[in-house]
């Protein structure tokens, strides 16, 4: 699923989960919020790593057991998107996921259970941290 890109200020959020039902709670939690625009969700690797290398999100909400592999995508992800933060929400809280999931350079970690706010706080937090160093890569890149 794709949206449009985000209006004006919005932080730009993309959602990969393989669970349908949760896929799809997790883009109306995060497109009813008017700060917050879902520019996509994928199903599986390849089609979040399509989704972001085209719609450049702030922050990316994956799960750890994803399709293809929750550290892949990521790696794939960072490496596309200049500055964007992954935040993993899964149902593995083990400190081996964990630690997995951190040495492929993840923002951010929350188990499922956790409440719609504290994932909303979660993503915001992140997103401002990926404005913060986009704004970073952008003024290195023109040479200020």
């Amino acid at each position: 699923m794709t949206q449009p890109a985000a209006p004006g200020g919005a932080l730009r959020v993309l959602i990969c989960d393989d669970n349908d039902l949760l896929r799809a709670a997790l883009a109306e939690v995060v497109g009813a919020q008017p700060d917050l625009a879902l520019v996509g969700s994928a199903t599986d690797a390849d089609e979040a790593i399509r989704l972001a290398t085209a719609h450049q999100p702030h922050v990316v909400v994956l799960d750890v057991r994803f399709p293809g592999g929750g550290p892949y995508t990521a790696q794939h992800i960072i490496r596309a998107v200049p500055g964007v933060r992954i935040l993993v929400f899964s149902a593995y809280g083990d400190q081996g996921a964990r630690t997995e999931m951190a040495a492929v350079g993840v923002a951010g970690y929350l188990v499922k259970g956790a409440t719609n706010a504290q994932l909303l706080a979660e993503v915001r937090a992140l997103g401002a941290e990926a404005r913060t160093s986009t704004a970073s890569v952008t003024e290195e890149g023109a040479g200020l």
